[in-house]
């Protein structure tokens, strides 16, 4: 997979909050509420509202230090489908196996989790190289939805799928599912899909023991309106297209940055003429077929590889057999 980037001017300079924000920081409020704090530091010297960084300025937020790294020429997303055992770390310590060694690095950038997975749990992750994106994603203002597939164990009545519904006290406060459905199954093998706005530490599993019910298997199917492709196997990642991320900017209320159209077309018109050179002067070799894609180019599974939905729509799926 190409990365198409455009290499970056090192003398371009763009505001702290900016960069920190861009880099998954915080919010740019946040960092202006930092710099007012006098908990940000540039190059050893507290930072001040209006001042600017460029690539390799060091930054100490509190106690953590950072180097400014050049604006990313592409915003990106990808969807990894977690398997169980993997953690949501950049290291490990027991040197367990993380995520972030299972999608790779990334040039010019860094990925950037949006939320965790617990090692016991599966399904969709995302990864963003743009940082605000991330943190609008994961910002309990922004109330997005998350939707899980959970397999329990034990008796569930519907006094106490209403007690999940309206709310229930655990050790860091209220926590309630905004729907539940039941996807079938008996006994040790009954599926249930849960949606539900937070993102707290293993809160779905936390929910379901508050009522004296196991879960036995959890994968999370759905975030925000991006759902998990059918076809993406366990272990696998599949990037967004361009349309794709503009779709999930404007979920979420964020503005497309208007330079990034600029760059895009700078990269089409790279492209155009590259293909122009293979027309007159030959090419070595045949384009291959993307993935999952037909000989006619078209996609052969639904309208979009990714399962971006406009909206979220009710779960329709059934209980996996076992």
């Amino acid at each position: 997979m190409s990365e198409n980037n455009i290499p970056p001017n090192s003398e371009k300079e763009e505001r702290v909050q900016k960069a920190l924000a861009r880099m998954g920081f915080g919010s740019r409020r946040e960092i202006e509420r930092l710099i007012g704090e006098d908990k940000i530091r540039i190059n050893g010297q507290p930072a001040k509202l209006g001042d600017h960084v460029k690539a390799g300025d060091k930054v100490n937020i509190g106690n953590r230090r950072t180097v400014i790294t050049s604006e990313v020429n592409r915003i990106r997303v990808l969807i990894y489908n977690k398997p169980e055992g993997e953690i949501c770390t950049q290291k490990d310590e027991q040197g367990r196996k993380t995520v972030f060694q299972s999608i790779g690095k990334i040039n010019n950038g860094r990925w950037i989790s949006v939320g965790r997975l617990d090692i016991n749990s599966s399904g969709l992750l995302l990864f963003t190289n743009y940082g605000e994106l991330a943190n609008q994603l994961m910002h309990p203002s922004s109330e997005i939805e998350r939707e899980y597939a959970v397999r329990v164990n034990g008796e569930v009545t519907e006094e106490k799928i209403k007690n999940l519904l309206q709310g229930v006290e655990l050790e860091d406060g209220i926590a309630k599912f905004d729907t539940i459905t039941d996807s079938g199954g008996q006994g040790a093998n009954h599926w249930f899909h849960v949606t539900l706005k937070e993102g707290k530490n293993r809160e779905v599993r936390r929910l379901w023991q508050s009522q004296d019910v196991r879960v036995s298997r959890l994968t999370r199917v759905r975030y925000a309106n991006l759902s998990l492709p059918r076809t993406l196997k366990i272990g696998r990642k599949v990037e967004l297209s361009l349309d794709e991320v503009k779709s999930l900017f404007a979920f979420v209320n964020l503005d497309w940055p208007e330079s990034r159209d600029d760059k895009s077309k700078e990269l089409r018109n790279k492209a155009r003429k590259t293909s122009v050179k293979q027309h007159l002067f030959g090419s070595s070799s045949k384009p291959k077929p993307k993935a999952g894609m037909n000989k006619a180019g078209k996609n052969q599974v639904g309208k979009s590889r990714t399962g971006l939905r406009s909206k979220p729509k009710s779960v329709q799926s059934k209980a996996k057999k076992k």
